[in-house]
């Protein structure tokens, strides 16, 4: 029994459960009850409940307004790119309801610009060392304490001294390779940053400002057709194409798809751009899907031998480019989705990957780089039905 010594056994009735006992308990004569307030007092101490905080003498101490101001950043860092007002930012969604904007850059440009380390007060600012690091990361929500360094650069601005007046250093990254696009997504994010450290003996001081990545890709010189002739043994035949199977973010897909043989009641069919994250190494692979968009092509029941015309424009959805097997971490696919849901909601559907890419604009240079779009190959023809 938890509580006696080894050889030792207790007489007199045992407790009831979940009824706390102390050490006095045990030793007490079974004829005498034991005081209900000390023994609720006893679990108390004992067992402090989840939501009580006990704090340390040390951390009432930091709480307070003179260990607050003890444990306040001593200095203040400004980080300024070069052409930052010259140059395109883009709109970054963070989460449902916060965005941010960040500079846009290329691979092969240079990152310069300058840092301002400024003293707070006016007072005297003891350092071992300044420098300035540009960085590029792939961060694993799910494995949040590791970040894969892909890209570091460091350069010293400072050897250690101190400070007492604000000062100005110039930094300049000359023609870094950014060989992967910046990404945000639902498991993983890519990033590139400017991170500045004023080394102390105490705490370093860090500050760090994020750039974005574009990766432009030449248009594919192969460029064929999705042709699919699929359906339901004596049920539903339809077949259906699409124009091509690569696109760039701002292209239109163009299609039609025709009936065949039609002995099922469809209520209405849509179109669903369907986006597949995979992250991780098998066993440990994570895959999260989700549907950026439905476009509904056909209201009502068709009939045999008609066909419907497929236009769906992808300039004003959030698409990225299509990413495989980015430094062995994650991957990034597209897949068309054609769905048919009958009078039962009963649904019907069939995927077809696409490739996506990122076009240059007209007025910039294209990149010597490769392409990670690949040929998009035909799945078995047979249609998936669930129940709605």
């Amino acid at each position: 029994m938890r509580g006696c010594k080894l050889g030792w056994v207790p007489t007199g009735p045992l407790p009831s459960p979940g009824r706390y006992v102390s050490a006095a308990d045990l030793r007490r004569p079974h004829h005498q009850k034991p005081n209900p307030i000390r023994a609720s007092l006893s679990l108390a101490a004992s067992h402090p409940p989840p939501f009580f905080k006990q704090t340390t003498d040390r951390e009432r101490e930091r709480d307070s307004p003179a260990m607050s101001y003890f444990f306040a950043t001593p200095v203040d860092i400004d980080i300024v790119l070069d052409d930052a007002d010259d140059r395109s930012m883009v709109d970054v969604k963070l989460d449902k309801n916060r965005r941010e904007k960040a500079p846009l850059f290329m691979d092969g440009e240079s990152v310069k610009g300058a840092v301002t380390v400024r003293p707070k007060d006016g007072k005297r600012l003891e350092h071992t060392g300044i420098k300035v690091q540009f960085i590029g990361t792939i961060e694993m929500f799910f494995d949040r304490g590791n970040h894969y360094e892909f890209l570091s650069l460091n350069q010293e601005l400072a050897a250690p001294g101190e400070l007492q007046h604000p000062q100005t250093f110039d930094f300049n990254f000359k023609n870094v390779e950014k060989q992967y696009e910046s990404y945000n997504g639902i498991n993983v994010k890519l990033r590139y940053f400017v991170r500045v450290t004023v080394s102390r003996r105490m705490a370093d001081v860090i500050r760090e400002k994020d750039i974005w990545v574009y990766s432009y890709r030449i248009p594919p010189e192969m460029n064929s057709s999705i042709k699919m002739d699929v359906g339901i043994e004596d049920c539903l035949h339809i077949e259906f194409e699409y124009s091509k199977s690569k696109y760039h973010l701002k292209d239109v897909i163009v299609g039609r798809i025709y009936f065949l043989l039609v002995r099922l009641k469809i209520k209405h069919m849509e179109l669903s751009i369907i986006r597949r994250e995979t992250t991780g190494a098998a066993p440990n692979q994570y895959n999260e899907s989700e549907t950026l968009v439905r476009f509904e092509i056909m209201d009502g029941s068709p009939s045999r031998g008609e066909t419907i015309p497929i236009r769906l424009f992808l300039g004003g959805f959030d698409l990225t480019p299509t990413f495989r097997d980015v430094n062995k971490k994650f991957s990034t696919r597209y897949y068309l989705s054609l769905v048919l849901i009958d009078e039962d909601a009963r649904r019907y559907f069939k995927q077809s990957e696409i490739i996506l890419y990122r076009q240059a604009p007209d007025a910039a240079p294209l990149p010597n780089a490769g392409t990670h779009a690949l040929a998009a190959h035909p799945e078995n023809k047979q249609i998936t039905a669930v129940q709605a």
